[in-house]
């Protein structure tokens, strides 16, 4: 007996040194992230006071010149605290950055609401009128400064080795994707050097975190390729070299990210959006398309249900009268189109692409589906279309033997309805190739881009402000780096090609599915890949030609035709491009076309 209890008093010291030990270990461990998270703060709070203080400094009364001064230097420390606050508040940085235009919320659960933009685009805006709207002005910067001094008051980080590589690789990408392109810069074009800023953050964070590399020389590397890129970022806005740039440098930061977080041995619970190995930015591997996927979907057998879906894509089975497949509409040889203005029947819309879309967070035009599964349901009900209930679909798949015992094999649930559309959707997610003429050329695999293309790029990236709304590598409305919204605008189509009389196309877009008057003509802005091959192009087919989609855009968008209208969300009144550059911006987007 006393044995026994001589080695139960033994087994509990044992349990109890490993229970203080272990806590020992877990305190150390959460001293080095509080400790880190500690000094970040420090830094974060240091430009939220200054940025805090320029803004206040705003004052109407003061001459103009000095308004605009404080005006930058606020905007300065904005930028430098971007890539930690944009990483750990993304909705208070989405509002402090968003464009000077109305949002719309709460639709989809009938809790509509419009609210007036804030933050420093409207700021910047206003401040650079020549009659200067007092009254807008002043909420702008009031709600700004307080917004700003409530984030300071609420600063609480605690970030892992994880978390820090996903900052670094946000705001990496967030330069190639936005910081370069004028995006958040509307007026001032200064995008060139407040994406400098932010990659002085990079450094300091690096630089926080010595103690955990192994290897100075990766460290050293990363920094370097961070200080290369910051010289060539000192130039002209409309000039400068963004294919070079993002070749050069992005690229090269991206993979020695990746030798960063080796170098750590940095575990991830889990993909974001953007793909915890990504090397390249214009790459299949770049995005992990899971995380814009049903990610409680089933994803073993991945590859069959493929297979499987690309069967039910083009089997003419699924609709009423056995005449219609969703390959009917979208022809593998027009990059997923059909050639045509409108649809046959009663549609009056363009049939669009469905490569790359799974790149989205809504889809169809009006954005009314919020999943590639939903967007079949669409289809099938669509009296135009399948003309079907999806319980008529399941019936005729289940009398198809070989159909039915492919769902027996690939899905192990008994969801068969959903089970279908998956497959359909795991198809379209598939259709994202990245072997276009411009993906192998920066990437660095081929060197047959002409002077011409790569000038092309450089203005949709720059001057001519495409990529404000086409955001690369997918060049569609899905915003980077966190992709969780999928924009729609109002670029003022017109009904024909009337230039003279031109009015604006009668579809009302998104104001048909919720009567919302500030939506009353937004469309989703599509992908540009493959529209060397997708003609005819806007929601209504009204352009043959890319030289007239760009003449449309040159001018002003539908303002520029004189169709007045109060939401129309073009960042420009009118690009100004030479024939030249419209030869060169087209010449552009025809190396886009995926390869065979």
């Amino acid at each position: 007996m006393k044995d026994i209890f001589s080695r139960a008093k033994t087994y509990l010291r044992v349990c109890l040194l490993l229970l203080i030990v272990g806590c020992a270990n877990e305190e150390k461990k959460y001293s080095a992230v509080n400790t880190f998270s500690t000094d970040i703060s420090a830094l974060y709070n240091q430009y939220l006071t200054s940025s805090i203080s320029n803004v206040e400094k705003l004052n109407l009364e003061i001459p103009s010149e000095e308004r605009k001064e404080y005006y930058k230097e606020a905007r300065k420390y904005f930028k430098l605290m971007e890539p930690i606050l944009a990483y750990s508040d993304k909705n208070n940085y989405k509002s402090l950055n968003a464009p000077n235009i109305i949002q719309v919320k709460g639709e989809e659960s009938q809790d509509t609401r419009v609210i007036n933009p804030i933050g420093f685009q409207v700021i910047e805006e206003n401040l650079y009128e020549e009659e200067i709207d007092t009254v807008t002005l002043t909420r702008a910067i009031t709600v700004t400064k307080d917004r700003l001094k409530l984030i300071k008051e609420n600063i609480s980080l605690k970030l892992k080795d994880y978390h820090i590589i996903w900052l670094l690789r946000e705001q990496i990408v967030r330069i190639a994707t936005t910081g370069i392109t004028g995006f958040d810069s509307p007026v001032l074009s200064q995008s060139l050097l407040e994406s400098k800023y932010s990659y002085n953050t990079l450094i300091e964070i690096v630089k926080m975190n010595e103690n955990k590399f192994s290897s100075l020389e990766v460290k050293n590397k990363f920094i370097q390729s961070i200080t290369d890129a910051q010289k060539d970022l000192d130039h002209d806005f409309d000039t400068f070299d963004r294919y070079s740039f993002i070749k050069k440098h992005i690229n090269k930061q991206l993979k020695l990210l990746v030798e960063v977080q080796k170098d750590w041995n940095v575990k991830f619970p889990f993909e974001m959006a953007l793909s915890n190995t990504m090397t390249e930015l214009f790459s299949k591997d770049a995005l992990n398309i899971d995380y814009f996927s049903d990610q409680l979907s089933d994803t073993t057998s991945l590859a069959e249900k493929v297979e499987f879906g690309k069967e039910l894509f083009n089997d003419k089975s699924l609709s009423k009268n056995h005449k219609m497949a969703c390959a009917t509409c979208h022809v593998k040889e027009l990059a997923f189109t059909d050639g045509k203005k409108t649809f046959d029947k009663n549609q009056i819309r363009n049939t669009p692409t469905v490569t790359y879309s799974a790149y989205q967070q809504a889809f169809f035009m009006d954005a009314r589906a919020g999943s590639l599964e939903g967007q079949v349901v669409g289809v099938v009900k669509n009296h135009n279309e399948f003309n079907m209930s999806m319980d008529s679909v399941v019936k005729r798949v289940q009398q198809n033997d070989i159909y039915k015992n492919k769902l027996l094999k690939l899905y192990s649930n008994k969801r068969i309805d959903y089970n279908i559309r998956h497959a359909i959707a795991s198809y379209i997610r598939s259709l994202n190739s990245f072997n276009s003429k411009f993906d192998r050329n920066i990437r660095g695999e081929e060197n047959t881009l002409t002077e011409e293309e790569q000038l092309g790029f450089n203005l949709f990236m720059g001057k001519a402000m495409c990529a404000t709304c086409h955001f690369a590598p997918v060049f569609n409305g899905t915003v980077p780096p966190n992709y969780t919204d999928t924009e729609l605008e109002f670029i003022g189509v017109p009904s024909s090609m009337d230039t003279m009389n031109a009015k604006l196309s009668a579809d009302l877009g998104r104001y048909e599915l919720f009567k919302t008057p500030e939506r009353k003509h937004f469309f989703k802005t599509p992908t540009v890949r493959n529209t060397g091959v997708t003609a005819p192009y806007m929601h209504n087919g009204v352009y043959t030609t890319l030289q007239e989609v760009m003449d449309f855009y040159n001018k002003g968008g539908g303002a520029g035709l004189g169709i007045e209208n109060e939401y129309q969300t073009l960042p420009f009144d009118n690009l100004s491009l030479t024939q030249q550059e419209i030869d060169a911006l087209i010449a552009f987007t025809k190396t886009l076309t995926d390869a065979e």
